[in-house]
């Protein structure tokens, strides 16, 4: 029972330190509770039920999906039912199961999991890169030399997933930035990552193998169709600007004709630079503040949330 478990934990967590050590313990009495359960499952047999597929009510059953435990009998109707419930067929390993319907099967998945926590506890006890003593030295760098060039580099905690995206270096014999950087055309629902850019390479010409008709690349020119087709003058590239309040998301304008380190100048960079590209007779919902600058409606928001 995941009440049991939780309770197991924390009376554990008070005496010891060590993660694996805790795991281990809980491991011990999960193994107890399974030796008190196993004559119980063992003399009270349940019988076999057979079922008919709960998306063509036609064949007797032959698979139960994990994750919503609907029946079905061939392939065609898994695929009906995880496009008609949107399941994705992964079982959720952490559902509530009541003491009524704990079985010999839920007690064996509580142990496996345990044991997938205990790996993962271990493994990242083991991980160099997750203690190596540099990290905060490397990260200081980079503030130091962005701070050079009057851009205000903020980083996040380990474990965040901009921070592990980052892939963000300062090149000293060059002396130059090479920054991770994602582009979101939000009339297109699409995002790209773009990695190792030059701080001197005009943003133009970063944009060109998504924004030309006849240099970009096939695939992506046909996703961003309504980008492509527009005139060029008619796109816009907006970044957020970070520091405010979350009911008051404003935006400055970049220009395609000064180079990314120049355009980063005397802003905010959380991790590395996001960039919307829209489209000005798009913008309906884009009440305009200022010179260079804009506020979007919640619709653009959820982008940068």
């Amino acid at each position: 029972e995941d009440h049991t478990v939780t309770r197991f934990f924390k009376q554990t967590n008070k005496q010891q330190k060590n993660p694996s050590l805790v795991i281990g313990n809980i491991k011990k009495k999960f193994v107890k509770l399974v030796q008190t359960q196993m004559h119980y499952f063992n003399t009270n047999e349940m019988p076999f039920f057979s079922f008919r597929c709960e998306t063509c009510s036609g064949e007797e059953a032959k698979y139960r999906c994990p994750r919503c435990m609907k029946y079905s009998c061939s392939l065609a109707c898994v695929k009906k039912h995880k496009t008609a419930l949107s399941c994705n067929g992964i079982r959720e390993k952490t559902a509530f199961v009541s003491i009524h319907e704990f079985n010999e099967l839920n007690l064996l998945s509580d142990y496996r999991f345990l044991e997938d926590v205990g790996r993962m506890t271990d493994g990242a006890a083991r991980d160099v890169s997750l203690h190596r003593p540099t990290t905060n030295k490397f990260i200081n760098y980079l503030k130091n030399r962005a701070r050079k060039h009057n851009i205000h580099l903020k980083t996040l905690p380990i474990g965040f997933t901009k921070r592990r995206e980052n892939s963000t270096t300062f090149n000293k014999k060059e002396q130059r930035f090479y920054w991770h950087l994602k582009l979101i055309f939000p009339h297109s629902h699409a995002e790209y990552t773009v990695k190792r850019v030059p701080d001197d390479k005009m943003l133009g010409e970063i944009l060109k193998p998504y924004l030309d008709p006849e240099e970009s690349d096939p695939v992506i020119r046909q996703r961003l169709k309504i980008y492509t087709m527009s005139p060029q003058s008619d796109v816009q590239i907006l970044m957020k600007i970070e520091n405010r309040q979350h009911n008051s998301v404003s935006y400055d304008e970049l220009h395609t004709s000064k180079s990314l380190l120049d355009n980063l100048k005397d802003k905010v960079v959380i991790e590395y630079p996001t960039l919307l590209v829209v489209l000005k007779k798009l913008k309906n919902d884009i009440r305009v503040l200022g010179q260079g600058k804009h506020e979007f409606i919640s619709c653009y928001a959820r982008y940068f949330s």
